[in-house]
């Protein structure tokens, strides 16, 4: 039963591999501009950019997902 999702199985620990690393990053793009006193506006550029980052990853998933679905990937 175990090698008929294996596929899956890789995708959802893929995915949830790159959800740590977009919380890592976070983490420690918080340290830096924290420790940097970066000034508010600066800060929410960084944190712009890095959400945008994460919503493309998002977006590619699910466009990725709904094209496998209808056969066209």
């Amino acid at each position: 039963m175990l090698a008929q999702y294996m596929q899956q199985i890789e995708t959802i620990g893929l995915n949830f591999f790159f959800a740590a690393i977009f919380f890592f990053i976070g983490m420690a793009i918080h340290d830096v501009l924290k420790q940097g006193k970066v000034p508010k506006f600066g800060q929410y550029i960084v944190w712009l950019v890095l959400f945008l980052g994460c919503a493309g990853f998002i977006a590619k998933g699910i466009i990725q997902v709904t094209w496998e679905t209808s056969g066209i990937g």
